[in-house]
C-alpha cells in the first residue's frame, strides 16, 4: 500500500482548491501518492452564491459532475459563498467529498465581511474582484483570497479549505462509526 496512488478529481481548476485538497489528503494518507486533477465542473448556481443553501448546492453539483465524467477514489468540490447572518455578512465555503458509495458535506469557518463589501456583492459583483479593487491586488481568489487580505496574511483561503476538507473526511476515516 506504500506505493498506492489515491486518485482525486476536484471540481475546479483553481490552484488554491487543488493544493488544499492535495495537502489535506496527504496529511490523512501519508503513505499514499495523492494524484489530484482539477477539472471544470459547473456549479449550476450564481457566480457569487449569496446564501448558504445556494453555496452548498453549487458544491454538490460540482461533485456530481465529476462523478459523471471521471473514475476516481475521491471527488471533491469547494464552493465559496456569502450570506447575511444575524451577526452580519460573512463568507465561507462548502466542501463536498464523495467516493462511489458515500458523500460527506462540510463547511469552512466564516469570515466576517465589511458591510461595504457585502453591499457590492448584493449588486451582483463577485468577492474576488471586489477584494482586488479594494486592496489593489490581481486575481486574489487564486491566492490568499479575502481571508488573506482581511486577516493581514495570518490565514489564507487554502488554510481554511484544508481544515474544512480534513473535517469532512471524518466519515471516510471512521466508516464503521458512520455506517451504524
Amino acid at each position: 500500500m506504500n506505493n498506492k496512488i489515491l486518485k482525486v478529481i476536484i471540481g475546479s481548476k483553481n490552484p488554491v482548491k487543488i493544493n488544499a485538497t492535495r495537502s489535506a489528503l496527504s496529511s490523512l494518507y501519508p503513505t499514499l501518492e495523492i494524484d489530484c486533477l482539477g477539472i471544470h465542473a459547473p456549479s449550476l448556481v450564481s457566480e457569487q452564491p449569496m446564501t448558504e443553501e445556494e453555496t452548498k448546492k453549487g458544491a454538490i453539483n460540482r461533485v456530481a459532475h465529476c462523478q459523471q465524467q471521471h473514475q476516481a477514489d475521491f471527488y471533491v468540490a469547494i464552493e465559496g459563498g456569502v450570506d447575511l447572518f444575524d451577526h452580519g455578512p460573512a463568507t465561507f465555503a462548502y466542501v463536498v467529498i464523495a467516493n462511489n458509495s458515500h458523500q460527506s458535506i462540510g463547511r469552512s469557518a466564516m469570515l466576517p465581511l465589511p458591510n461595504e463589501v457585502y453591499s457590492l456583492l448584493q449588486q451582483g459583483e463577485e468577492l474576488g474582484p471586489v477584494m482586488d479593487n479594494m486592496f489593489n491586488t490581481v486575481n486574489i481568489k487564486q491566492k490568499g483570497g479575502a481571508i488573506g487580505l482581511l486577516t493581514n496574511g495570518k490565514a489564507s483561503r487554502e488554510s481554511d479549505y484544508n481544515h474544512a476538507l480534513i473535517l469532512a473526511m471524518a466519515p471516510f476515516l471512521n466508516q464503521a462509526l458512520y455506517n451504524r
